[in-house]
């Protein structure tokens, strides 16, 4: 065995660029939130709204507004991504109003 150390730079990957619009589509009646303490991020499908990425609010009022959004634009499952316990009143909305 060697102990000899390597000298010069390593080489980095470099991420592979991705065609989005190439991708395959599973779930086009699906959101994606971004569940947070101050705030939620969503997202839906361009085709459904001219503004498919929308910030809400973490009140009850907000949540509602959130719910009615996603149920007027024809969405019928969430995936969501949340750290703590800050998804289940998004989850308790959500539920109530389907």
């Amino acid at each position: 065995m060697s102990n000899k150390r390597q000298t010069g730079r390593r080489k980095r990957s470099v991420p592979k660029k991705v065609d989005w619009k190439a991708l395959e589509i599973v779930q086009p009646d699906a959101a994606g939130i971004d569940v947070g303490g101050g705030e939620h991020w969503v997202a839906i499908s361009p085709d459904r709204d001219p503004e498919p990425v929308r910030r809400f609010g973490v009140f009850s009022a907000d949540l509602r507004e959130l719910a009615r959004w996603l149920i007027d634009k024809g969405v019928r499952s969430v995936a969501m991504q949340s750290t703590g316990v800050y998804w289940m009143p998004v989850f308790a909305i959500r539920s109530r109003m389907v």
